[in-house]
């Protein structure tokens, strides 16, 4: 792999040592993350600051300040994004060279070319086996994007031993067949010139996305070279000391780098310092020539929004039963018609998911013509991603990490199809980028398509997930501070989970501003034997049921409402106590036909799905009514639970599950 760093870092990509952040810079992705060490050390050697030869030493060290974890972090100086799960760095490249087509087709104008940096992705053997690499794989060629090439260190070796345990495919053909040019390096071990010209081939592409096949031996000059054992253990040290008396290296020194070897890379930060110098004249000059564009530009390059753009949320919304899913169209397709911060896409699920605005453009390569006469243009913001979730969720992280807020991605798609995509959900928390992540059809409301598609267990995922808000809104109203807190929260992911069912419209008793607070009370009573948590499509079924227990067993009953367990959490503990009334010991009962676990923290009972059901293939009202959701079946279980409680039979401390 050094070849193909010194022909990268040293002749062929863009970037400024100095300036780490310079907005037009080449992006490098290095998608077999555990080969970190490669990055390391040429942002070692090409003049990062951070990146001394003392923080090198520090990987797999004790040091909490090491800058040198055992796979790239975005948050240090040179890494564009957190790769470590193969192939999500191939999709997060995708995003990347995705961002620069946008803005380039966005602000450009001829003579003006102020965004045209090129992504480079390193990967190896297993990065091409990942389902989330070939998802964006196939993606990138559709979308012609040839300002990406991807650079396979193709060693032919895995954990398990050679890729042809598992692999003989061609995987020229398959990258051929997927829209991609390819360039075959046979030696690439040490051949530098020849990786150059290959380099420089792709960068000028004006068709397609390059794939370099290099042909590399992992652990060369070793005694275990072109093995697994090579892939997965340290050489040990009479091997390392073999290999450096075969280089001409004193074997009894570490971390020496010989003053030709730095003197090779001295040219590198003056080269950075005159790019950053040449486009600072370049945006001087368009500055001057489109004053209005070139301040928009600026102010998109800060990550600002329009002030005034929760003014576009409708402050009122129909009082007709309305599903939350279409309510996130009500609230939000105004917004992204407006702000061009946003790009939205969907997993094959348009007519669904509502996330459709007046006047939207599709994100295409503008010479497609489809056969259903959708096209568009790389200035579009709408992202058609087919049935690829898991990538849908990696190149949004990837649009995410171009600059930060630069782009906000909005992903959508079925709640349960975001199981597939959780892997990348989760390395968007990770990284603290701001992504909102639309989930529609997300209880058993759902109806028909049952059990496979009714997520009863994936709230419990996403809540306990860290950096990351998982919001269930149960009317339009809680719909509008449901998205108001997804835009607002610059550094972190959301999950906005959304009913395919209608639902009734509870204003004035639901708040917007309520739900910034995680929940909130919307009935309120001093003297509450009993407070009961609605969640989502069920809060109005939980305001019934309190409705019911006043009425038949003269119960004096709160409600809560609870669309998000973190944003509850930032609130103080007097907050907290008071909404929950726990200062009373009087019990917290919650209604959700999800799988309890998590609501233990908050509540006392649940009235919830059983552990042992997934759901049931029935119409959407039918399946509340099978699984016991409905008030005459939950008030019985309620007042049973209450006489257990006063009898002793269920002690303080214990969480009752009620299932069907």
């Amino acid at each position: 792999m050094a070849a193909i760093g010194v022909a990268l870092w040293k002749y062929v990509m863009r970037y400024a040592p100095h300036q780490p952040d310079y907005f037009n810079r080449d992006r490098f992705v290095l998608s077999n993350g555990h080969t970190c060490l490669f990055q390391y050390t040429f942002l070692h050697l090409t003049g990062y600051e951070a990146m001394t030869l003392d923080q090198l030493k520090s990987y797999h060290s004790t040091r909490e300040d090491a800058l040198c974890p055992s796979h790239p972090e975005i948050e240090h100086e040179g890494i564009e994004v957190t790769t470590g799960p193969l192939g999500q760095g191939v999709a997060n490249a995708v995003g990347l060279a995705m961002a620069t087509k946008h803005l380039a087709a966005e602000f450009n104008r001829p003579g003006h070319e102020v965004v045209d940096n090129h992504t480079w992705c390193m990967v190896g053997d297993a990065c091409l086996q990942e389902g989330v690499g070939l998802e964006a794989v196939s993606l990138a060629g559709h979308f012609k994007l040839n300002n990406l090439t991807v650079i396979y260190d193709n060693n032919q070796i895995t954990c398990d031993g050679s890729v042809d345990l598992t692999n003989t495919e061609d995987i020229n053909a398959k990258m051929r067949a997927c829209g991609w040019d390819v360039i075959d390096i046979e030696d690439g071990c040490f051949d530098v010139d020849g990786l150059i010209t290959a380099l420089n081939r792709a960068r000028a592409s004006t068709e397609k996305p390059t794939f370099i096949n290099v042909r590399t031996v992992i652990g060369i000059d070793s005694a275990v070279a072109g093995t697994a054992t090579a892939h997965g253990a340290a050489f040990g040290d009479k091997a390392v000391a073999d290999m450096k008396r075969a280089y001409g290296f004193n074997p009894d020194e570490y971390f020496v780098i010989p003053d030709p070897v730095r003197e090779f890379f001295a040219d590198i930060k003056p080269r950075g310092r005159q790019l950053v110098q040449e486009w600072n004249d370049k945006l001087e000059a368009y500055g001057q020539e489109y004053p209005e564009l070139a301040a928009e530009f600026e102010s998109r390059r800060r990550g600002e929004l329009p002030t005034n753009w929760q003014s576009l949320i409708p402050q009122e919304f129909p009082a007709k039963d309305t599903a939350t899913r279409a309510s996130s169209g009500l609230v939000f397709n105004t917004i992204a018609e407006k702000v061009k911060t946003f790009m939205v896409g969907t997993a094959d699920l348009s007519p669904s998911v509502n996330m459709i605005w007046k006047g939207k453009e599709d994100f295409q390569h503008p010479d497609l013509k489809t056969s259903c006469g959708i096209n568009g243009s790389y200035k579009g913001r709408y992202i058609h991603y087919g049935v690829r979730e898991h990538a849908m969720a990696a190149i949004a992280n990837g649009l995410a990490a171009y600059n930060r807020n630069t782009i906000i991605p909005v992903t959508s798609s079925f709640f349960m199809f975001y199981l597939y995509a959780a892997p990348a959900v989760r390395m968007g928390a990770l990284q603290h980028l701001h992504i909102i992540h639309h989930a529609t059809h997300d209880s058993i409301g759902m109806g028909e398509d049952g059990p496979t598609h009714q997520p009863i267990e994936l709230a419990a995922l996403y809540r306990a997930m860290p950096n990351l808000l998982y919001i269930r809104p149960g009317d339009s109203e809680e719909t509008a501070g449901a998205w108001t807190a997804a835009i607002e929260a610059k550094t972190c992911p959301t999950i906005i989970s959304t009913s395919r069912h209608a639902v009734r419209q509870l204003a004035p008793k639901t708040d917007r501003n309520g739900v910034r607070r995680g929940a909130y009370v919307i009935e309120e009573d001093a003297h509450a034997d009993l407070t009961i948590i609605g969640v989502g499509a069920e809060l109005g079924l939980a305001v019934d049921v309190a409705a019911k227990l006043r009425e038949t067993a003269s119960l004096k009953v709160r409600v809560v409402s609870f669309p998000c367990h973190r944003l509850f959490e930032k609130q103080s503990l007097e907050y907290r106590r008071k909404t929950l009334n726990r200062n009373s010991g009087k019990p917290v009962i919650v209604i959700e036909p999800y799988a309890a676990l998590g609501w233990e923290r908050y509540a006392d009972a649940a009235v919830c799905m059983s552990t042992g059901r997934f759901g049931q293939s029935l119409p959407g009202p039918k399946a509340y009514e099978y699984f016991g959701f409905t008030v005459d079946k939950i008030v019985p279980r309620i007042q049973g639970y209450l006489e257990e409680r006063e009898s002793g039979e269920i002690l303080p401390g214990d969480f009752v599950e009620m299932t069907r």
